[in-house]
């Protein structure tokens, strides 16, 4: 008897939580509903169709042709997406369907989206669950979006209790930042317990009603301490969050019932609307002050959005302040090279003494000297102390080691022949001739490359109903660059390239940039036409595409300063580490000057010689020679082979 009762209460306690699972998941997607009729109210296309009745299933039958989501994507990060490159019309076949929902995946993961285990098969079906989850994520970093020193300069206030240092505060998730925020003002208020969560400590809604009677003093309604029942105290805050000028998202029952997501939503609406910091002209200046180095802003920016793509359980929010206790590095380094790290050694955060720290990074830099980087005058000491130079240089050849095992997966299709940055150019000049156009570029630094033609052209010959030709500029002008380089990611993310690269690479000719975006379009091409094949004279790559008229030839560009990092497309591929003789490297200890960089010197004698070289050199023409150096003088590689 005593079995029966246990094996139905634990019955009845998974009936129970499915059941909560199911009414969160009904709450969340009305109140998703209500911010795309909010957001997306006025939009050219989709105003037909809105707005959405949250009592129907009519979002996910709307998200079935991939409009929504890429247009919610632009709301959250606006300029993502070219629209131009959108299908946009009241029927749309299955091939179109695909495109869009392909753009949308590939730029969601352009903006920090995790979109791992997410197909374009799930979102043309409209699986609930799966869209829900994505279309969280993009609304959450729109509402995140200024929970940062840079866009709000003013966050420097919560520091005046003396809790934590202007340091730790850029390195917190924009989600604490929010809970920094919160506390302060509460603090402020007399509120005696301190926010954790916003699930459990928010389900009484007293918190909410004293930051509101802080924020907007002039709508407080004594009977909503009063009150003892959590759903009427819910109904007050709401009424009183309406009349500050937030819109009513949720409802009572979401705050009582501690749905994470909405009430995140809701606190950040608030933030927006009145966040009541100081406007004081000295704790701005002080925060203005914070360096903004746009090179190292790019580095950052590209090298977070890449480590968050490849499906890490750590996400990065700053870069320079998370890969100090070394974990996610060796995530990302697992990652990439399967098996390297030795986890029984690795102390996951939060970390309370900093020599675990250092252990953790002295295992990231010895990784890396067994993948052969170069690690002359870097210790895992720079990494705890965040020295932004050296994190640059070793992510770098972390990028670059990724980009070579994809390389290197193209070699059986290139009939044995190695693959370097002059055979992916070569590859690039013979398909946009096999087509019958005549512009070809000498380099990738080749200044003709800031008009954006050669690339439209080259997407052209590999998909050729990708490019409307009919949308491309000449390229003679900035605006007209800046059009064409917009539509090329774009078109380039619709057709399956995972890059995280922006317009502003293409049109300054960012050298690494333009050889990892070529490389990502042939990578796609390769895998997408498997019996296309090399002629055997070396004369072209037969293609059985027919072409259309090119653009008129367009008036070169300057060329301008160029990026560090590049652009990695991304493949799942099955590449063990080098195999075991692999030699020990030397670590010089002397230490550089205040300017100078470390030098990054590799040889390569490892048996596993079918590792492509890439060799990139920015004072010669032709990127293909030795003694490569960075443009922005961060670093010296050079990746040689022994065959």
């Amino acid at each position: 008897m005593s079995t029966r009762k246990s094996g139905g209460s634990k019955n009845t306690s998974k009936v129970l939580k499915a059941a909560a699972a199911n009414t969160i998941i009904e709450s969340e997607k009305n109140t998703y509903v209500r911010h795309i009729n909010i957001y997306l109210a006025d939009d050219p296309f989709l105003k037909q169709f809105l707005p959405i009745d949250p009592a129907t299933n009519d979002l996910f039958e709307l998200a079935k042709d991939g409009v929504l989501l890429c247009k919610l994507i632009n709301i959250a990060v606006p300029g993502t997406i070219d629209e131009r490159a959108i299908n946009t019309k009241k029927v749309l076949n299955l091939w179109e369907r695909n495109e869009n929902h392909t753009l949308g995946l590939n730029s969601a993961k352009a903006i920090g989206c995790t979109v791992v285990n997410i197909g374009t098969q799930d979102l043309v079906e409209g699986r609930p669950t799966l869209l829900l989850g994505l279309i969280a994520q993009i609304i959450k970093i729109q509402l995140l979006a200024d929970l940062n020193l840079k866009k709000t300069p003013q966050l420097i206030e919560v520091l005046e209790d003396g809790n934590g240092d202007i340091e730790e505060l850029m390195g917190l998730s924009p989600e604490k930042v929010l809970l920094r925020w919160m506390n302060y003002h509460l603090k402020k208020g007399g509120y005696e317990k301190t926010v954790t969560n916003f699930y459990s400590d928010l389900k009484d809604g007293k918190a909410y009603a004293y930051l509101l009677n802080i924020l907007a003093p002039e709508f407080c309604n004594p009977l909503t301490l009063d009150t003892s029942d959590p759903t009427e105290r819910a109904t007050l805050v709401l009424d009183h969050a309406e009349k500050m000028g937030c819109k009513r998202y949720l409802n009572p029952q979401d705050i009582v019932e501690g749905s994470s997501n909405l009430n995140l939503a809701f606190v950040a609406q608030i933030f927006h609307q009145r966040n009541g910091l100081s406007v004081d002209g000295k704790k701005l200046s002080f925060a203005e002050r914070i360096s903004d180095d746009v090179q190292l802003s790019r580095d950052e920016r590209c090298f977070r959005l890449w480590m968050n793509s490849l499906g890490i359980d750590t996400y990065v929010n700053n870069l320079f302040e998370d890969v100090r206790n070394g974990w996610v590095l060796l995530e990302v380094l697992d990652k990439v090279a399967p098996g390297s790290v030795n986890w029984k050694h690795a102390t996951k955060p939060p970390i309370r003494f900093p020599f675990r720290k250092v252990e953790n990074c002295n295992q990231v830099v010895m990784i890396g000297e067994m993948l052969r980087f170069s690690i002359v005058n870097l210790g895992g000491n720079d990494f705890v102390e965040g020295n932004k130079k050296l994190i640059v240089a070793f992510l770098w050849q972390l990028m670059r080691y990724n980009m070579l095992q994809v390389l290197r997966s193209l070699r059986a299709r290139s009939r044995g022949k190695e693959i370097t940055d002059s055979y992916i150019m070569t590859w690039a000049n013979r398909k946009v001739k096999s087509t019958g156009r005549s512009r070809q570029i000498e380099s990738f630094k080749d200044k003709s490359l800031s008009s954006g033609l050669f690339f439209l052209e080259l997407l052209s010959s590999v998909e050729p109903r990708v490019v409307n030709w009919n949308l491309v500029t000449k390229g003679e002008s900035d605006e007209e660059k800046r059009l064409n380089a917009t539509y090329i990611i774009s078109v380039a993310r619709k057709i399956g390239c995972s890059i995280f690269l922006l317009p502003e690479d293409i049109m300054e000719v960012n050298q690494k940039m333009m050889l990892t975006l070529t490389a990502s379009i042939m990578c796609w091409c390769l895998q997408n036409a498997p019996d296309e094949t090399e002629s055997e004279a070396g004369n072209g790559y037969s293609s059985a595409y027919t072409s259309d008229t090119s653009p008129p030839v367009s008036t070169i560009g300057e060329d301008e300063s160029s990026s560090l990092c590049a652009e990695i497309p991304s493949f799942n591929i099955e590449s063990p580490l080098p195999c075991d003789e692999i030699p020990s490297l030397n670590i010089e200890s002397s230490s550089p000057g205040a300017d100078e960089v470390p030098s990054l010197n590799i040889e390569n004698s490892l048996p596993c010689a079918e590792i492509p070289s890439l060799i990139i050199d920015d004072a010669a023409s032709d990127i293909t020679a030795s003694s490569p150096q960075f443009e922005n003088g961060d670093a010296l590689v050079e990746i040689g082979q022994t065959m």
